[in-house]
């Protein structure tokens, strides 16, 4: 019998997914366990192994659909066997309903911890059987009705608003939306995050206008200008968004249109920090299985300044500032289908060899597409090594809802005057600049400067002496 694969559930806030590419095709056998699809949340990029062993019979999702969690998403039988009957979309259904009989949904657990000690995680994926026989179900109880939804509004031509993710409410509630002024294109008219985002980027409408002035109020509403064209000329090349593309562009889009970006840069003597890397990485590298990067000692110097200035470690509340009792520092990586930010959860704890596993567990499983959903939650400041990829300067974009991020830049050998007993001398140094983009809602020039000197002050004192255990 022809096993029905459900959309996994992968968090509690992640309430739908997007088929970003599917690993097998109608006809493959696959493997219990075996990657069969990459689903993309607003959260992470994942693939999703067959909780069943058998043939891919029918995909019952396209690449770049989106499905609530618990939707079915394809079929594994026998060889040979032919798949079942379509059936009609289904809202996905309440955590505590038991599966619908013959199928097989699944719950991730981890097989090894990760921690500061290093060690990727082993993803497992528990096989759940359904509740119920295979046999025809017996009537089902009768269940009181439902109260009667609220009258549309006929001004709108909407009725009442349906239920409602964790994420499209903290959406809507930052930016003081009234739901019932946007049409749901999820699932039974359900509003999904994309429609709160396309509602915030579209125009507002004319405002009405009095009723005394028949002749302006008879007037017809502007018509918006229309979108550029996206047809490609005979010498340009079309390429369709990636789903992870396309969240990409819509957090940029929201970060800068919402948060009134301020910048500040400075320039940090890195020396110290060089020599004492170059003295220990070998003995470090031999001893802790990881290498021991710059990105360690900066993010101590990171987590040291926002304890000093705790409004960097915050967000804009509307009425209010939210200050961060945890530092959990967000590190920007290059994954292969594009830029993700894993999270170090408190690593104002960590020392610097608790650091080095830390990042190198997250950057390793990002870049593999192996990380998890609590990996990249709970960010409270954003950490960036541009200089990786040979920036000089940069002015980031901040990662909201944070209220900061920091790019490290190029480490360069200069030439800077520096004071001697007998006067300036020009020395040769190892020089990088720092550079914070923060939310001057929450923060001013005071505060930004004040934590890139803190940031500054831990960088330089660096030396010989410098624990790393």
């Amino acid at each position: 019998m022809a096993e029905t694969v459900l959309l996994p559930q992968v968090g509690e806030s992640v309430v739908e997914g997007t088929i970003g590419k599917w690993l097998k095709q109608p006809g493959d056998t696959v493997r219990r366990y075996e990657p069969l699809v990459e689903i993309v949340t607003d959260k992470v990029t994942m693939e999703v192994p067959s909780p069943v062993a058998g043939e891919l019979l029918r995909v019952l999702a396209a690449e770049g659909e989106t499905l609530p969690m618990g939707a079915p998403i394809a079929e594994v039988g026998a060889p040979g066997e032919p798949p079942g009957p379509a059936a009609p979309p289904t809202p996905a259904p309440a955590a505590s309903a038991p599966a619908a009989a013959g199928t097989v949904g699944y719950l991730m657990r981890d097989v090894t911890p990760v921690g500061p000690t290093g060690g990727a995680a082993v993803e497992a994926m528990e096989p759940m059987q359904a509740v119920g026989s295979p046999t025809a179900p017996t009537a089902p109880p009768a269940i009181p009705p439902a109260p009667a939804p609220a009258a549309a509004d006929p001004a709108s031509g909407r009725g009442a608003t349906p239920r409602l993710s964790p994420a499209v409410r903290r959406l809507a509630r930052e930016n003081a939306i009234d739901l019932a002024q946007i049409q749901g294109t999820g699932l039974g008219g359900r509003i999904t995050r994309n429609d709160v985002l396309r509602y915030l980027e579209s125009p507002p409408p004319p405002a009405p206008m009095p009723a005394h002035i028949p002749e302006i109020a008879a007037a017809p509403a502007p018509t918006p200008a229309p979108e550029t064209a996206t047809i490609p000329g005979a010498d340009e090349d079309r390429i369709p968004l990636s789903p992870v593309r396309r969240m990409i562009a819509d957090a940029m889009v929201r970060s800068v249109t919402q948060i009134p970006h301020a910048w500040s840069a400075k320039e940090v003597d890195v020396t110290g920090l060089v020599a004492r890397r170059q003295s220990v990485r070998a003995e470090f590298e031999r001893q802790a299985g990881v290498p021991l990067t710059y990105l360690p000692f900066v993010i101590r110097a990171v987590v040291e300044a926002l304890r000093k200035f705790p409004t960097l470690n915050a967000s804009w509340g509307g009425d209010a500032i939210i200050l961060k009792r945890r530092i959990n520092l967000g590190l920007a990586v290059a994954a292969p289908n594009g830029l993700i930010v894993p999270v170090i959860p408190n690593a104002d704890r960590l020392n610097l060899a608790g650091l080095a596993h830390a990042v190198h567990d997250l950057t390793e499983r990002a870049r593999r597409n192996r990380l998890r959903v609590e990996d990249v939650q709970g960010g409270t400041f954003t950490l960036n090594n541009t200089g990786a990829l040979g920036s000089f300067v940069s002015g980031p974009i901040i990662n909201p809802p944070q209220a900061g991020i920091m790019t490290t830049e190029t480490i360069q050998k200069r030439p800077v005057v520096r004071p001697t007993a007998d006067g300036d001398a020009i020395a040769i140094r190892s020089m990088m600049n720092i550079c914070l983009s923060f939310d001057h809602r929450i923060n001013d020039g005071a505060e930004a400067s004040g934590f890139l000197d803190a940031v500054c002050a831990r960088l330089e004192s660096i030396g010989p002496d410098t624990p790393v255990y």
